[in-house]
């Protein structure tokens, strides 16, 4: 194998030599692969690319006639990789010679002289149907929410004497239900001691591993000092987002598919002991799809704040009626599309002023909120269910601009859409008539 890779020009690294020493180890009585499957997680830009390639390539020229394929989280990102990474790597090779390459759209495949098949495949539950597959390799295993591709390649692969599937990435999110189950899986081979069957390969920060120390990046990304400048990750960990930079460098999972629409740092500037004014306050309601809980936010323009969060709805409308009574605020904001606009037939009735927003004021009121935020021009008092909501909050399409969404989101986000409502009514609503109100007390 590392002759393979010398030819390639991509000399083995220390951790991938490690892997390939382990992972293509021979029975000594059967002449066989002791490992059909084979789990790799590491860091973005460790190298994972050139060992697949390398992996790929051995088997081609190991095995006479082998059937090699490859797929990544689509399609189109597979096709891209090969032809972007894979084909220019043997192109510049010694290799050269070797095979021929078809590229065919759908059908695109290097074809070795010796008879060996490397092909590009769609990540469907289909992708193994009609052939035997003797090498399958899944790049970007974080990527897939289900396992359709173990239903595509497994049977392929049942009848042939020396099938191993190798799965390789970095750490996933909430939704990276594939490639979770890999790890568990392997996590536990390796605490159990198992040594045929299944090999694990992992490297990651622990979860007390400061991020920001040199000490842990060196720990966990076997490429640094290597292929990786320390500068680059110091600078890294400066510009990203910190769940975003810990899954990518420091191979952590995170709870979430995507980085926060609010920048963390921006959120985090934005905490204070402060609590709102008392003049021009607006309260603003918003309830989790399945009503398991409601928000309500108070917001006097630039302080907002979480004022009461409980389970179920039946409490918030003689909740509205005793703050309205107490501070005399502007308004009570709801979204008009939203889960707690069955509130407001009975708080217009009880003589609360009401303002609801449709989706032109919905997309105003996000925007208006996120610059906010990011431009650290308002205060909060840094409430943990609140930071939660922001977090995990997923976004939507609406029209060119674009909304939180309760659906996707990976927590529930009602102390968010109800502050994000709050703002905008703070800063947009007029004054009514206002009687005296006390210092906010709840």
């Amino acid at each position: 194998m590392a002759i393979i890779a010398e030819r390639l020009g991509t000399p083995l690294m220390p951790w991938q030599q490690h892997v390939v020493d382990v992972a293509l180890e021979f029975d000594p009585e059967s002449g066989l692969l002791v490992y059909r499957d084979v789990t790799v997680t590491v860091p973005r830009q460790s190298g994972k690319t050139t060992l697949m390639m390398a992996v790929m390539v051995w088997r081609a020229l190991h095995q006479p006639g082998a059937r090699i394929v490859y797929t990544a989280q689509d399609g189109q990102a597979a096709r891209k990789k090969w032809r972007d990474d894979q084909v220019p790597m043997l192109e510049a090779s010694t290799l050269a010679g070797l095979y021929d390459i078809r590229w065919s759209n759908g059908d695109e495949s290097i074809r070795w002289h010796n008879g060996s098949l490397h092909e590009v495949l769609s990540p469907t539950d289909r992708a193994g149907h009609g052939r035997q597959i003797d090498l399958a390799v899944v790049d970007e295993a974080f990527e897939f929410k289900d396992h359709r591709l173990d239903q595509g390649f497994s049977p392929a692969m049942i009848t042939r004497p020396e099938p191993q599937m190798w799965v390789i990435s970095t750490a996933g999110h909430a939704e990276s239900v594939y490639l979770k189950a890999k790890v568990e899986r392997g996590r536990d081979a390796v605490r159990d001691g198992v040594d045929s069957g299944l090999a694990y390969f992992e490297w990651s920060a622990d979860s007390e591993d400061d991020p920001s120390d040199p000490a842990t990046w060196w720990r966990c990304i076997p490429s640094l000092g290597r292929t990786i400048p320390v500068e680059s990750i110091a600078a890294e960990q400066l510009s990203k987002e910190p769940a975003e930079f810990e899954r990518a460098y420091l191979n952590r999972w995170t709870a979430q598919a995507f980085a926060s629409k609010i920048p963390a740092r921006s959120w985090e500037a934005c905490a204070g002991d402060v609590s709102p004014g008392v003049d021009g306050v607006v309260f603003a309601v918003d309830v989790a799809p399945d009503r398991a809980m409601s928000s309500i936010v108070v917001c006097d323009g630039t302080v907002f704040e979480l004022a009461d969060r409980r389970p179920g709805t039946e409490w918030v409308v003689s909740r509205c009626i005793e703050l309205n009574d107490r501070y005399s605020p502007k308004a009570f904001v709801m979204d008009a599309a939203g889960p707690a606009s069955t509130f407001v037939p009975e708080m217009e009735a009880a003589g609360l002023r009401v303002e609801t927003t449709g989706p032109r004021q919905m997309a105003s009121a996000c925007g208006r909120f996120y610059d906010a935020v990011a431009n650290r021009r308002v205060r909060h008092t840094d409430q943990v269910d609140m930071t939660t909501a922001v977090a995990g909050a997923a976004t939507r399409k609406l029209g060119d601009a674009w909304a939180w969404s309760r659906s996707s989101s990976a927590v529930d986000i009602s102390p968010l859409v109800a502050a994000t409502l709050a703002l905008w009514g703070a800063t947009t609503l007029d004054d009514e008539v206002q009687k005296p109100a006390p210092v906010f007390a709840y």
